[in-house]
C-alpha cells in the first residue's frame, strides 16, 4: 500500500475542557486513538447504564437548527459536534473514539482552531487499512424557506457558500474554496461561530446559547461588532458557514469527493442533502484512494504551521 493512501486515526489522546455554547454546561472531552474502519464515534462517559455510544453519522442527527446533534437508539445524545466534526476531517483524522462527559461538545473559542491545533500537535498516524472515499455521481439539491443546499460531481471537495443577513456587519458574503491540502486550516479552521444580538435573548429563552459568551462567539448589532477584538476576517462569518458544512458533511462516514453549494444553507439543509445522496442509490460510489485522490482530501500534508496566527 503507497504511503498516503491508509486510514488515520490521532497519535495519542487529545484532551479539551471547556463549557458548552447552548447547555452552559462545564465538560471534558478527549479525542482517543480508534482502529481502522472505526470511524467517529462518540462516548457519553457519565452514562454508566445502556449504550452510550453514537456513531457520528448522518443518519444518527436529530434536527436541531442551531448546531449538530447525534442521538442514539437509546437516545443518548451528543451536540454541537460540527466544530470538531470539522477538525477531524480537515486534519485527515477517519477514526477516533471521543469521549465526553457531558450532553455537548466543548465551544472552546467558537471555532475550530483550537482542536485543529492539538490534533496536529499531537500528529496523526496510520493504519494497516485503505481510505475509502465517497464519490458523487449525480447532482441532488434540497431546499427549505430560508435557502437550499446542493451537492453534485467533483474531482476532490469544493465549495461554494452565500450567505445574507440584514445587519451590516455581515450582509451578503459569497465564498468558493477548494478544501484539498489543508485549505480548511489555512482558510476556515480559525472563523467563529456568530449571531445577532437581537437573537440572543430569543435563544435563552428557549433554552439556547446558555454559554455564549462574547468571546466564543462573535457578536453583531447593525454595522457593530460587538465582540472584543472585531472580526478575524472580513468575511469570517461565511468562512464559519463553510467550516459547519465541512463538519455536517463529514457525517457521510467517509471523505466526500463532490462540489458542495449552499445558498443560505445551515445544519439541516446539510443533513438534508445527506440523506437525498444516500437515497439515491446511483448517485454515488465508494471507491479505495489512490494517492492521486488522497492528495486532494482536505487532510492531505497540512501541518500545524498552517494555522491563522490570529487563532
Amino acid at each position: 500500500m503507497c504511503e498516503g493512501v491508509l486510514q488515520t486515526t490521532v497519535q495519542s489522546i487529545v484532551r479539551f475542557s471547556g463549557i458548552g455554547l447552548h447547555t452552559g454546561v462545564p465538560v471534558n472531552m478527549a479525542i482517543c486513538p480508534a482502529p481502522a474502519d472505526h470511524g467517529i464515534v462518540f462516548e457519553r462517559t457519565d452514562i454508566r447504564l445502556g449504550n452510550a455510544r453514537i456513531a457520528a453519522l448522518f443518519d444518527r442527527v436529530e434536527q436541531s437548527p442551531l448546531c449538530t446533534k447525534i442521538v442514539n437508539h437509546s437516545g443518548v445524545s451528543v451536540s454541537t459536534i460540527e466544530h470538531i466534526m470539522a477538525a477531524l476531517a480537515g486534519c485527515g483524522v477517519h477514526n477516533a473514539l471521543v469521549r465526553i462527559d457531558g450532553p455537548e461538545a466543548p465551544i472552546l473559542d467558537g471555532s475550530a482552531a483550537p482542536f485543529v491545533r492539538r490534533i496536529l500537535s499531537a500528529g496523526v498516524k496510520q493504519l494497516r487499512s485503505p481510505i475509502r472515499v465517497i464519490e458523487v455521481l449525480s447532482t441532488v439539491e434540497v431546499h427549505t424557506a430560508q435557502g437550499w443546499a446542493r451537492l453534485g460531481p467533483g474531482a476532490g471537495l469544493t465549495m461554494d457558500f452565500h450567505i445574507d443577513f440584514a445587519d451590516r456587519a455581515i450582509g451578503r458574503q459569497s465564498k468558493s474554496l477548494d478544501l484539498a491540502n489543508g485549505a480548511f486550516v489555512r482558510e476556515l479552521c480559525d472563523s467563529r461561530t456568530f449571531c445577532r444580538a437581537s437573537d440572543v435573548k430569543a435563544m435563552r429563552a428557549v433554552g439556547k446559547a446558555l454559554g455564549g459568551t462574547m468571546e466564543n462567539a462573535v457578536v453583531v448589532d447593525g454595522d457593530k461588532v460587538l465582540s472584543p477584538g472585531g472580526l478575524r476576517h472580513s468575511d469570517e462569518a461565511v468562512r464559519h458557514k463553510m467550516l459547519d458544512a465541512l463538519g455536517d458533511l463529514a457525517l457521510a462516514g467517509a471523505p466526500l469527493l463532490g462540489h458542495y453549494e449552499g445558498h443560505k444553507a445551515g445544519h439541516t439543509l446539510t443533513n438534508m442533502l445527506l440523506r437525498e445522496l444516500f437515497a439515491t442509490p446511483d448517485g454515488y460510489r465508494v471507491r479505495e484512494c489512490d494517492t492521486m485522490l488522497a492528495a486532494r482530501l482536505p487532510g492531505a500534508g497540512v501541518g500545524a504551521h498552517e494555522i491563522p496566527a490570529v487563532a
